[in-house]
């Protein structure tokens, strides 16, 4: 089974650099890996375009890195089977988006773990390929690769907020993530990111998960946007998204290209 360099890190209590991509294109994968500089790669599946063959070939240009793991935004439906086949392509690390309930949560560990009395979640032997096609199947090793696959929740709606404590309380939760824009538009007041209300929602989570023993992650754009959560104890951060700089790139570069060509 493949190393997952998220896990030992958290274990370690170290902090972690992810960065977004939602590109399917493996080589991108790859152009992170040898970049050096990042622990593991967000798949964000649930605002991009994938199919079973895409978790594949991206499960194995991670797997070209011995020191980078991964991890998969899974959207709210079908959260299960999605967690399932994408874990067994290779991609170790899930984050869930839009829990509410403690049921929810349960849902979402429970399609992670092995499933044993011991673990008690729902996840089968099977032949895919992070289990080398069977030959790895309800092995010793099998089963610690479902307990440390991280499980992330995406704390982004008014009642995951109000019932944060009671969902951070379900055994097998690693990490959460605060998610501003769902926040703001769930109480009513949409694009309204640096409302005090959506700061204040923002910090009580990152209380509360370090007093709960939960690793809180801050997604930032700019390695000098992470001081003001090192001041509040965040270790873990994904930074960058794809297509945030590349729409970035096109406007600011189309404009200055424009101007250029202006008295022509």
């Amino acid at each position: 089974m493949q190393r997952n360099r998220l896990r030992e890190l958290l274990d370690a209590d170290k902090p972690s650099v992810g960065t977004h991509l939602h590109t399917p294109w493996p080589s991108m994968f790859e152009m992170v890996g040898h970049s050096g500089k990042f622990d593991y790669i967000e798949y964000v599946a649930e605002y991009a375009p994938y199919d079973l063959h895409t978790f594949d070939n991206l499960g194995r240009a991670v797997d070209l890195f011995e020191n980078m793991s991964s991890m998969i935004k899974v959207e709210q439906e079908p959260r299960g089977h999605i967690a399932n086949r994408a874990i067994g392509a290779g991609i170790q690390n899930l984050l869930f988006a839009d829990v509410r309930t403690v049921e929810d949560v349960k849902a979402c560990v429970a399609s992670v773990r092995a499933e044993t009395p011991e673990d008690g979640g729902q996840h089968g032997v099977n032949m895919r390929r992070y289990a080398r096609f069977g030959e790895e199947a309800g092995s010793p090793e099998f089963l610690q690769s479902c307990r440390d696959s991280v499980v992330a929740l995406m704390i982004e709606k008014k009642p995951a907020v109000e019932n944060l404590e009671a969902l951070l309380s379900v055994p097998g939760v690693d990490m959460v993530q605060f998610g501003p824009a769902d926040y703001a538009m769930s109480i009513g007041k949409p694009r309204a990111y640096t409302d005090d209300e959506v700061l204040e929602a923002e910090k009580y989570i990152i209380e509360t998960a370090l007093k709960m023993g939960i690793a809180p992650r801050a997604e930032i754009n700019e390695a000098s946007s992470a001081q003001k959560y090192l001041d509040m104890g965040v270790k873990h951060f994904c930074l960058g998204t794809d297509v945030v700089i590349l729409m970035q790139w096109f406007r600011s570069e189309g404009e200055s290209m424009k101007q250029v060509l202006a008295n022509i």
